[in-house]
């Protein structure tokens, strides 16, 4: 059985892939900053849940410990914790509020990573999907076709552009390892909130599942939205 952890995995896109994961016979762990809150989601799919921070070293070291010791092994990890900015333009961005983007969206899938790196290199399938989004790829955002080049979510777009260079040099780092990032678009979630044209969670996270079950021979190196890959 394929052991898999989801961080942010309580709500919203985290949730509806731990759910179809499930049903996908992976063994899923739910993390989530509140503990309670997992629990409740985990118990809800017959999922497992365990308290992850990823905005705390501890926190995170304790998930990755407990995963070891309950379960033996770790096959597939999806970053998916993340905060939105929905500060549209240049007013209302400050330092303090970009590194607290910055520290749950990039610094967070950095510290996950590391500490799960051991249980993945021992894996024979071991996989990290990176939960990214349209707007950090350079493609998009000069496309005038696509929505991406009309939204100046500038933190925001700015962390997954980061999220996305995180995918491309740890696949380089990591031959032994499968490591993507899935871009899911513009979902009906909390992040959401205030922008039209949203698509239900159940259609958005179909290519965060496919990765997180391909197969030995399956891509690296690749961001992924649901028509196929999306230019860096």
């Amino acid at each position: 059985m394929t052991t898999t952890l989801i961080t942010g995995a309580n709500k919203g896109i985290g949730y509806e892939t731990a759910r179809r994961l499930v049903g996908a016979g992976h063994d899923v762990w739910v993390g989530a900053r509140d503990a309670e809150r997992g629990r409740a989601a985990a118990d809800r799919i017959g999922a497992r849940a365990v308290q992850l921070d990823v905005t705390d070293d501890t926190s995170v070291s304790a998930a990755l410990e407990a995963i070891a010791d309950q379960a033996g092994r770790l096959d597939v990890l999806v970053n998916n914790a993340g905060i939105p900015d929905n500060t549209v333009g240049v007013e209302g961005i400050s330092g303090a509020t970009a590194l607290a983007v910055l520290n749950t969206n990039v610094a967070g899938v950095v510290r996950v990573t590391q500490a799960a790196l051991p249980l993945l290199r021992s894996s024979d399938r071991g996989s990290i999907v990176n939960v990214s989004s349209g707007l950090g790829s350079f493609g998009a955002n000069t496309d005038p076709a696509r929505p991406e080049s009309q939204t100046p979510l500038i933190v925001y777009a700015a962390s997954k552009a980061a999220v996305a260079m995180l995918t491309l040099k740890y696949a380089q780092a990591l031959p032994g390892l499968r490591v993507n990032a899935a871009c899911p678009g513009l979902t009906a979630t909390d992040f959401a909130a205030g922008f039209p044209g949203a698509q239900p969670v159940e259609d958005a996270v179909g290519v965060i599942v496919d990765l997180a079950c391909a197969g030995l021979d399956g891509r690296t190196g690749t961001v992924l939205e649901a028509e196929g890959p999306l230019a860096w």
